[in-house]
C-alpha cells in the first residue's frame, strides 16, 4: 500500500519515475491488473475471446520491451521497474475510471459520455508523455512523439500479431 501512495502522484503530473520506489513485486501487480482489465475492454469490443487474449498478451509484452529498448539506448536500465511500474500503475488507475464511462457510453451514447472517454484517453496520453519527459530529460514535443511512437508499438503492433496469430 506504501508503494501504492509513492507511485499516486504520478497521475497529477508529480515525482520523477527514476526516483520512486523500485518494487518487483508492485510491478507484477501492475502487470496483472493491466492485463486483467485490458483484456476485459477488449473482451467487450470483439466477439473472439482467444483473440482478445492474444492481443492483450502482446500488448503487455510490447508495453514491457518498449520500456526495455528505450531504457537500454538511454542507458538507463538501472530503473527499468520503476518506469515499467509507473507507465503501468497510470494506465490502470486511468483505466479504473474509463471503465465505468464505457459502460455509460454503452447503455445511453450520451454526448458527454464521448467527451469523457477522449478526456480520459488523453490524459492517459498526457501521463505516459510525462513519464518519457521525465525519464529522458527530453522537452515536450520530444516526448509526445516517444509517446506516440509507444502507442503505436504497443497498441497497433499488438493488433498487428494479433491478427498474424488467426
Amino acid at each position: 500500500m506504501d508503494t501504492l501512495k509513492h507511485y499516486l502522484p504520478l497521475c497529477w503530473f508529480k515525482l520523477n519515475p527514476l526516483e520512486l520506489t523500485r518494487s518487483v513485486s508492485f510491478l507484477k501487480h501492475n502487470l496483472v491488473f493491466y492485463f486483467i482489465v485490458e483484456f476485459f475492454l477488449q473482451a467487450n469490443m470483439t466477439d473472439d475471446p482467444l483473440e482478445s487474449f492474444y492481443e492483450v498478451s502482446f500488448e503487455t509484452l510490447l508495453t514491457v520491451l518498449f520500456v526495455w529498448i528505450l531504457s537500454a539506448l538511454n542507458r538507463s536500465l538501472y530503473g527499468l521497474i520503476q518506469v515499467t511500474s509507473a507507465i503501468l500503475f497510470c494506465s490502470n488507475a486511468v483505466s479504473i475510471l474509463v471503465i465505468p464511462v464505457l459502460v455509460w457510453l454503452t447503455i445511453s451514447e450520451n454526448t458527454v459520455s464521448y467527451y469523457l472517454v477522449g478526456l480520459l484517453l488523453t490524459w492517459d496520453f498526457a501521463l505516459t508523455t510525462y513519464i518519457f519527459k521525465r525519464v529522458l530529460a527530453l522537452n515536450i514535443p520530444a516526448s509526445i512523439v516517444i509517446s506516440l511512437c509507444y502507442a503505436a508499438f504497443t497498441y497497433f503492433g499488438a493488433y498487428t500479431l494479433g491478427q498474424l496469430v488467426q
